[in-house]
């Protein structure tokens, strides 16, 4: 079977799929024809147009190809070579096409299958591309070698590792029989344990890795998202720092870093964030993240600038409209902050933080029934609170519910014990007038 440049490329770029062996002409070496091509007798045409891939000449390719194809819509070696054409150009629906052809015309073509399974990859299509490479792991990689059919398991392994971890941890060991282990290799396995919750085995792979490669920046961002995870901020500096010396305007290792300074309370965060989101100023992720350093730093209005930007992009996010409103609360807009709570709490029921927000700007803007109403949501979510039961209090004696109001005051009081002196003195005179016989 045609096995023409198919093996040089193969998998060029499999972790992510953004790049076919078809969008790397200048790789293909020349002594890549196949071995039996003579066995073959392929015609002058398609040995031309192959002699053309070769030089990345792809007009010259299809002027060989097109004709050929007309008169022999069943030569599944043109019709691969067509893919690899179109593939080349990014003309990736004519490349499905020609390959799904070269998969009619011969079934058992190893690289045709592969080919359309990182095509479809890239397209996003994972069921489909699922489909081909599994095909492709069934079948004899000829002259491409067990290599080749190593890559076709890493390429299942990329692709199943979202949804189902266990079974790319399957794939992956099936390309080690085949192939010697590399360091991507022990990148996915880590990442893989990580998201099948083995945590300790996930770091026990990543510093193995590391201690091949100090330099990794994946393996660091990913044993430092372990560290952080963990709470163990001073390791996580000390590695995030090192690595960033080695790589210094790479954006993920700069954002753990920043991420650990802001929960180790040090000032440095702001700055890092800040250069961050001068960077990448429409990345949502970072701009979150400043947005709740500044409140941090007590900077409301400027973190509500952030949330009301990113607000206009999601306007239905539920947690934006909640940090929204827990900056307006700040800044005492309090009718606009219950508009942000009161919608937060319609697009997201369950959100405890939305009925939280909207008890309180309720009692501001003095509604105490739609007080009550959201600390009974928010009840179902969250045990009570000092501060809850004060706000139940107080909506309570603002409806003239002397009982109810009584009992929270004295629940508030129980719990409070002198952490709210203010809070306290006012529940103590209400009390002598609501308990006054």
């Amino acid at each position: 079977m045609h096995r023409f440049a198919f093996f040089v490329l193969l998998f060029a770029s499999v972790a992510g799929f953004g790049q076919g062996s078809a969008q790397n002409p200048e790789k293909r070496p020349a002594e890549a024809v196949p071995a039996d091509a003579a066995a073959q007798a392929i015609s002058d045409d398609v040995a031309q147009a192959e002699a053309a891939i070769v030089k990345a000449d792809w007009k010259a390719a299809e002027a060989r190809l097109d004709p050929w194809l007309a008169a022999h819509p069943a030569d599944a070696r043109a019709l691969f070579d067509a893919g690899y054409v179109a593939d080349a150009q990014n003309r990736l629906e004519a490349a499905a096409g020609f390959y799904r052809r070269a998969v009619e015309a011969n079934p058992q073509s190893f690289e045709a299958h592969v080919e359309l399974g990182l095509l479809l990859a890239r397209q996003n299509n994972l069921s489909g591309a699922r489909t081909e490479l599994a095909a492709a792991t069934r079948l004899d990689p000829g002259d491409a070698g067990p290599g080749a059919k190593a890559r076709a398991w890493r390429a299942l392994a990329e692709i199943d590792r979202t949804d189902d971890p266990s079974k790319a941890s399957e794939d992956l060991l099936e390309a080690l029989k085949l192939s010697p282990e590399t360091p991507n290799d022990t990148l996915l396995a880590a990442e893989l344990a990580n998201q099948a919750g083995q945590i300790d085995a996930a770091e026990q792979t990543y510093r193995r890795l590391l201690a091949k490669d100090p330099k990794s920046s994946a393996a660091n961002a990913g044993l430092a998202h372990l560290l952080i995870a963990r709470k163990q901020y001073p390791e996580a500096e000390s590695l995030l720092r090192a690595a960033l010396e080695n790589a210094p305007e790479d954006t993920a290792l700069i954002a753990q870093l920043a991420t650990v300074l802001a929960a180790e309370d040090k000032a440095e965060a702001l700055p890092l964030f800040q250069k961050l989101h001068e960077a990448h100023p429409k990345d949502a992720a970072i701009t979150r993240m400043l947005a709740a350093v500044l409140d941090d730093a007590g900077d409301a209005a400027g973190a509500d600038r952030l949330y009301v930007s990113l607000l206009a992009a999601s306007p239905e996010d539920p947690k934006l409209l909640v940090a929204h409103g827990q900056n307006l609360i700040r800044l005492l807009k309090y009718a606009e902050a219950f508009a942000a709570f009161d919608k937060a709490t319609r697009l997201d029921p369950s959100y405890a933080d939305g009925w939280s927000g909207l008890a309180f700007a309720a009692s501001r803007t003095s509604q105490p029934a739609i007080t009550i109403h959201a600390l009974t949501m928010r009840s179902k979510y969250l045990p009570e609170l000092p501060s809850t039961y004060f706000l139940w209090a107080t909506a309570y004696d603002a409806l003239h519910e002397k009982a109810q109001a009584a009992a929270y005051y004295h629940h508030f009081l129980d719990a409070a014990a002198g952490k709210y002196p203010d809070q306290e003195w006012q529940a103590r005179q209400r009390l002598l007038v609501l308990e006054k016989r």
